[in-house]
């Protein structure tokens, strides 16, 4: 399964999208994904969407010092995903500010919508664990994407 984009460049594409296949290890006993597995879905394409576009975490943690954090999350459980089901889950900046950016993330099924969340992650000097601004290289490529 191969992310996807709303453009033919993947660099400064308005969303990106990653396919996620549900496995039995995402399910509960009654063969439902277990609420926290959204969560973990949603995670995995925003670090993919930063890998795709040039930004490995780890590398800005050991370069810059900084690193992101989850500061909020409001999510909307609207129908179930089950085992096997093939899922896209749609990912898009909804708010640049100087320290966080806030995204938007639908996990789908065909067009049915299951999930939905706003989930803002700040940017955190790692050294002083305080807020710190996007580094400059960060915050140019987002805007890019964001106005694209």
């Amino acid at each position: 399964m191969q992310s996807t984009h709303a453009s033919d460049d993947p660099v400064n594409a308005p969303r990106f999208v990653l396919p996620v296949r549900v496995y039995y290890e995402d399910t509960d006993a009654a063969g439902v994904v277990y609420y926290a597995n959204y969560l973990r879905f949603c995670e995995r394409a925003r670090t993919e969407w930063l890998r795709e576009i040039g930004f490995e975490q780890q590398r800005m943690l050991e370069q810059d010092g900084m690193a992101f954090v989850v500061r909020s999350v409001k999510a909307d459980y609207l129908a179930p995903a089950r085992l096997d089901d093939a899922l896209s889950v749609v990912t898009t900046i909804d708010a640049l500010r100087r320290a966080s950016i806030t995204f938007g993330q639908k996990i789908v099924r065909a067009e049915t919508v299951l999930f939905s969340a706003d989930i803002q992650v700040a940017c955190v000097d790692w050294q002083r664990k305080k807020p710190a601004p996007l580094p400059d290289t960060v915050r140019t490529q987002l805007e890019k994407i964001k106005t694209a």
